[in-house]
């Protein structure tokens, strides 16, 4: 279920359906006019659009051309409504959603004039009701995935049902965070996982240790040795304009440089970053060329003001494949 909490899935039959699970966001967004003053008060424009991790993440594979699925919750107002109405128009399926009382969160931020986020507050939705759906429909969706993507700092009991139904029918699942002090309670849950991103600071509270002066020759070496003492199968730390890092435990580790773009905004650089190594992995990409695909539609994103990349063919991310209608 993948700023909301849960995980994407993935059907590829060869009309390559894709799908996730997780909650809304509705993101509240600030930037100055002038020079941003910490602390100060700041005029300047805010902005309301829809986010969340997962469904960041969702709307990003769609992009790319692909079919996912989304299993999560929306209020049962106009707002959950029209939410569920544009994943529809990007191609999503949305049969698994549900809309419910209260059943978005709410994500407050400040930018600076660089574009980075100098100031945040989020409100998280209560995920519960996902279980419901997992317990009456998840064998027909684990059936028909391909992979998973989920938020391990979902509801504990979420991601327990999601990677006991992934072993039954012997699928990946691809985990990400976005709040790794909920995540530090699931930490037995990450040897599970197929692949886990995170980035330098978040790696940093996972493994109680500073990362934040280290240079990405440096963290190549500790994420490798940390993906092996803690047996995660692949780990994937990022590390913003320096690019991101990975290892897994047979030993391959490496540094996949970030693309140079002018940076106008960096919301959802990151859910961006995840969908594409996603769907790398998905699709039979080894751990750069996944990483690669993901700094791709990362570098796209940072360069607009919107929180999703625009729209690729699969080809032109290295995925030999066809449009589905």
């Amino acid at each position: 279920m993948y700023n909301n909490t849960y995980y994407p899935l993935g059907e590829q039959e060869r009309n390559e359906k894709h799908g996730y699970c997780c909650a809304v966001f509705v993101d509240i967004k600030g930037y100055p006019k002038a020079n941003y003053i910490p602390g100060g008060r700041n005029a300047g424009k805010v902005e309301q659009i829809y986010g969340g991790v997962s469904r960041n993440v969702t709307e990003d594979i769609a992009n790319c051309e692909l079919r996912p699925t989304f299993i999560g919750l929306v209020d049962n107002t106009a707002i959950g409504a029209d939410v569920i109405r544009q994943l529809k128009n990007h191609k999503v399926n949305t049969d698994y959603m549900r809309q419910v009382p209260d059943g978005m969160g709410t994500w407050l931020a400040v930018f600076n004039n660089d574009g980075d986020v100098v100031a945040s507050i989020s409100k998280r939705p209560d995920l519960t009701p996902i279980l419901d759906i997992l317990e009456e429909k998840g064998d027909e969706i684990f059936r028909n995935a391909d992979s998973i993507v989920i938020e391990v700092d979902a509801e504990k009991a979420i991601v327990k049902k999601t990677l006991a139904l992934a072993k039954k029918y012997g699928k990946a699942v691809y985990g990400l965070v976005s709040n790794m002090s909920i995540c530090l309670e699931r930490r037995d849950f990450l040897k599970d996982l197929g692949a886990f991103v995170c980035n330098q600071q978040e790696a940093g509270l996972l493994f109680c240790t500073d990362y934040s002066h280290k240079t990405p020759e440096e963290m190549v070496d500790i994420v490798a040795e940390k993906a092996y003492q803690a047996r995660i199968p692949r780990l994937i730390v990022t590390m913003g304009a320096q690019g991101a890092v990975y290892a897994d435990m047979s030993g391959d580790k490496g540094l996949c440089p970030a693309r140079s773009v002018e940076v106008k905004d960096t919301t959802g650089a990151g859910d961006s970053f995840c969908a594409g190594v996603a769907v790398g992995l998905t699709y039979g990409k080894g751990l750069k060329e996944a990483c690669e695909i993901g700094n791709h539609l990362a570098a796209s994103v940072i360069a607009t003001l919107e929180n999703v990349c625009p729209r690729f063919l699969p080809r032109e991310l290295g995925i030999d494949m066809d449009v589905p209608d």
